[in-house]
């Protein structure tokens, strides 16, 4: 070989070496500081109120939760045994990571695991592409499955039930 293309492989072989460097003190620093926290504010639109939608007539207003309805996420099982949130409309955002409304402390649950959301006939409960899965009774959960008052919903080794 000649000594340009000995001098090429030296070079590319040492770029190559820097991306790896790189890269690595890239992964360290995510794990050594963590995910970046994400304030949430509501954003002001035109003509001063919160939200896009101006607020509906009183007439046209949805009538109030039905008491059947289940109106609490409460952790039955797992590290955070005894917490309870109040389901909210908008829906719920269950994973480790911080964005989250209810953040796990379980190492089998993903960042971003699973969805609480509300429709006009209940409750449903959707997977987001999880590593270990959600489960409703002994069934893993793809799409959007509904959910009842009682219903639990296990997420790694943490269990959530809704309670009226």
């Amino acid at each position: 070989m000649s000594e340009l293309t000995v001098t090429v492989l030296r070079l590319g072989l040492l770029v190559l070496l820097w991306v790896f460097v790189l890269s690595v003190a890239s992964v360290l620093r995510s794990d050594l500081y963590g995910t970046r926290v994400v304030t949430r504010r509501p954003e002001r639109a035109k003509g001063g109120r919160f939200g896009r939608r101006p607020a509906a007539p009183p007439e046209s207003r949805p009538a109030q939760r039905a008491p059947r309805l289940p109106t609490k996420l409460v952790v039955t099982t797992g590290p955070l045994a005894g917490t309870s949130l109040p389901l909210r409309d908008s829906g719920m955002l269950i994973g480790r990571n911080p964005e989250c409304d209810l953040v796990l402390t379980d190492e089998f649950a993903s960042g971003r695991h699973a969805r609480i959301l509300r429709a006009r006939d209940g409750w449903y409960v959707e997977d987001l592409g999880s590593t270990n899965g959600t489960y409703v009774g002994q069934y893993r959960v793809g799409d959007p499955v509904p959910l009842q008052t009682g219903g639990q919903v296990r997420i790694g080794r943490t269990v959530i039930e809704l309670r009226g």
